[in-house]
């Protein structure tokens, strides 16, 4: 199972309770990015292009613990940028793994293996790798080859350390099924602890706007992809819910759910979301009560986010809807790997 157990309790207790307190909206991941600067130049990402000024800023130990407190979500999820250029990030780490946290730290793999000794493995971490495909496909998507050798070298580095490691994977259009499913095969041979995969998102900056799916696209592109493992013919161990799963082929129509990943960085609390950047607000409580949370998602009308089915919206609308009487059994059954 990609989920490990403890997770899964943790986060169930904590949507029974915000349900308890009859909160509409609440956090479940936390999208800390401490630093956007990198090692690597994606074509289908904009983070780096965030000026000079920006690009050679960090958040301190403190502001990170602060955030997180703020918030209050179980998962904390740290991207970039490369968060492992920070020169403070295992302080980070040991910081949220002592106040119990479930922290997935992303990271292109490039640094990883050379990183390790200053972590130590906890049920509560989890190296979250970022992969495209197989070697051809997920260097060009990075625009620099060799990556991928290095990435899995580190990942089997990590796993011989006794530390959680889990693959993270963007699909743009062009992407082929088989290649895809190739992919899947290969690294569930290196005993990885899941896979986490969704849609790109159209990032205006991003150097790449070619590549990224439409909405109906999405659809019967990851209805091929995921044929196998749907007819039950493979195992693949997901992070993702399987409703989640559901909806990426379209068998569940689900709304956004954009306060559910919350993203902090250098900037402040960026409004609405981590994919949409229209400002920041300087606290959680501000996001949640400024934003006029009518004028995004999919039945907004609002064009940027038409063709949005990325994980970060619309994984929170399925792990509340996962604690619905009818599909608690289906939750269940993923979770055990069934």
């Amino acid at each position: 199972m990609g989920i490990h157990l403890p997770q899964a309790i943790e986060i169930g207790k904590y949507l029974v309770t915000q349900r308890l307190k009859g909160r509409k909206r609440f956090p479940l991941i936390l999208m800390l990015e401490p630093l956007f600067r990198c090692n690597l130049a994606c074509t289908g990402c904009g983070k780096i292009q965030h000026p000079p000024e920006i690009l050679k800023q960090n958040l301190s130990p403190e502001e990170c613990f602060q955030a997180v407190e703020e918030c209050g979500a179980p998962v904390v999820s740290i991207p970039g940028g490369e968060p492992l250029l920070h020169p403070q990030i295992d302080e980070i780490v040991r910081g949220l793994v002592a106040r119990k946290k479930f922290v997935y730290l992303c990271s292109n793999g490039l640094l990883l293996e050379k990183s390790l000794h200053k972590f130590e493995p906890s049920p509560y971490l989890t190296f979250t790798v970022h992969l495209d495909g197989m070697r051809e496909k997920h260097d060009e998507c990075v625009d620099r080859k060799g990556v991928f050798d290095t990435a899995i070298k580190a990942i089997q580095a990590a796993k011989a350390q006794g530390f959680r490691v889990a693959i993270n994977t963007t699909v743009f259009d062009g992407t082929k099924p088989e290649e895809m499913q190739e992919f899947f095969d290969f690294v569930t041979s290196l005993g990885i602890d899941g896979m986490t995969i969704s849609p790109g998102y159209n990032y205006e900056w991003a150097p790449d706007q070619d590549h990224f799916l439409k909405r109906e696209q999405t659809k019967a592109l990851f209805r091929e992809i995921l044929a196998p493992f749907k007819a039950g013919n493979k195992k693949w161990d997901f992070n993702n819910s399987p409703l989640f799963l559901d909806f990426l082929t379209g068998e569940k129509d689900y709304e956004c759910t954009p306060w559910g990943s919350p993203s902090y960085s250098v900037l402040g609390w960026q409004k609405p979301c981590y994919l949409l950047n229209e400002g920041h607000y300087k606290s959680f409580q501000e996001l949640l009560d400024k934003t006029d949370w009518s004028e995004y998602g999919h039945k907004s009308g609002n064009p940027k986010c038409s063709d949005c089915m990325v994980h970060c919206g619309y994984e929170p609308t399925a792990a509340i809807d996962a604690m619905q009487p009818a599909n608690i059994g289906r939750s269940m059954k993923a979770l055990w790997g069934g």
